[in-house]
């Protein structure tokens, strides 16, 4: 079975997520931070007459954090009933990925990543990294309840 995937960079690196998971892409233009959130939470932005939480992926990866510019874009997905946005640093192309080319991570890698990273699948020469999109957004589900 062959997935669409869409790929997305953070630091020097590229990951994907499903695209079944991405409801559409927005360019970045700031959040309105909200207080008691945790740091990789950016904020609530309004999309399409809706008010979405952004987290931050350089922050919940555990990155230095950067200044957006203007390939900064928010991956606004659904997934387990919630709607997040995803602030990454650029994503603009879509890839195709069969599901026999998607590998378990290395052990190692598994454990340091906290769960992040479901997969991995190389695209020609590159290496990309499938995002586990409910461990992401998971936790900040859970925080201030």
């Amino acid at each position: 079975m062959i997935d669409l995937h869409v790929v997305l960079k953070v630091a020097d690196t590229e990951y994907v997520i499903s695209a079944a998971d991405v409801l559409h892409m927005e360019s970045y233009s700031g959040a309105t931070r909200v207080p008691g959130t945790r740091d990789y939470v950016g904020g609530l932005i309004q999309i399409r007459g809706r008010v979405v939480p952004v987290v931050a992926l350089r922050a919940r990866f555990g990155l230095p954090s950067a200044e957006p510019t203007l390939d900064s874009r928010v991956i606004v997905v659904q997934h387990g009933g919630r709607t997040v946005g995803l602030l990454v640093d650029s994503a603009r192309e879509v890839v195709t990925i069969a599901a026999d080319e998607l590998r378990p991570p290395p052990e190692i890698m598994a454990e340091e990543s906290a769960g992040f990273v479901r997969a991995v699948a190389q695209l020609g020469k590159r290496l990309v990294m499938l995002v586990d999109v409910g461990r992401v957004i998971g936790e900040e589900q859970d925080h201030g309840r």
